[in-house]
């Protein structure tokens, strides 16, 4: 969840910043301006959290093990697992590829 008093300030430094472009820009570019920046800042905001998110809990955000499209932050919090992990039905060995790299067989079981 967001901070309430980072989304205040960012609520008011947008106000502020809005007013002051409508002041400096004449009348259409100013409200153009203004509505890009109310626009952009809940953007912002939002990719913020996201990262916060996907980052995980006494993690930095470069201290990633290659899950970079994965839900490990978001959902079970597993950031040092590399993603889904396949067995094959045939010969049951554990890989992370199309095919099993043992028998060649595409037959597969994910795990979660």
């Amino acid at each position: 969840m967001i901070n309430y008093k980072s989304y205040l300030i960012f609520l008011f430094a947008s106000l502020a910043i809005s007013i002051g472009l409508q002041m400096i820009l004449p009348f259409p570019y100013g409200l153009g301006a203004a509505l890009a920046l109310f626009i952009a800042f809940p953007l912002i905001l939002r990719k913020r959290m996201m990262n916060r998110m996907r980052g995980g809990f006494g993690s930095g955000s470069g201290s990633g093990s290659g899950n970079s499209g994965g839900l490990g932050g978001l959902f079970g919090q597993n950031s040092d697992k590399p993603g889904i992990k396949y067995e094959c039905l045939v010969c049951h060995k554990v890989y992370n590829a199309r095919e099993c790299p043992r028998c060649g067989s595409s037959m597969k079981r994910a795990m979660f």
